[in-house]
């Protein structure tokens, strides 16, 4: 029973037997061309390598800043609260119902271009200082808290 086990056809692959001869196909040169650099054993070529010339990242001038601290926040205008009415509560998840910020999870800054509708209660991550004059003149009060907009509300 065990001198019978053989494994699957196409299963085993025959090892390519290479310089044996003009018949094989694989014969003098062993499918590897002639001279240069890709014929020499344990031949390990970067796929960015180009033959010694100057390489391309380096012939291109290096240009810009990314700053990785950077926080990227979701940007409301106060004249886009209008739609609320006056005496309005506002978050960021009303916001985001609305359709003012994408709701990504990104702080909420509201900015002054506008006007303020009365009386209107806001929860936000930030304001602009001209924003919170111009809500807290129409009567309404601001609230900043850390938590981060509507995902994370």
């Amino acid at each position: 029973m065990l001198n019978e086990l053989s494994p699957r056809p196409g299963a085993l692959k025959r090892r390519k037997r290479v310089g044996r001869g003009p018949g094989s196909g694989k014969g003098k040169t062993c499918g590897t061309g002639v001279k240069g650099q890709g014929t020499r054993s344990g031949k390990k070529i970067k796929a960015w390598f180009e033959g010694g010339q100057m390489p391309l990242y380096q012939r291109v001038p290096k240009k810009g800043f990314t700053n990785r601290f950077r926080i990227a926040n979701e940007i409301v205008n106060l004249g886009d609260l209008a739609i609320f009415g006056e005496n309005a509560t506002i978050d960021a998840k009303l916001l985001a119902e609305k359709g003012l910020i994408r709701g990504s999870g990104r702080p909420v800054k509201v900015l002054a271009e506008g006007d303020a509708p009365k009386g209107l209660k806001l929860t936000v991550g930030k304001i602009s200082a001209s924003a919170r004059t111009k809500i807290e003149a129409a009567g309404g009060t601001v609230t900043i808290h850390t938590a981060t907009g509507a995902g994370n509300a």
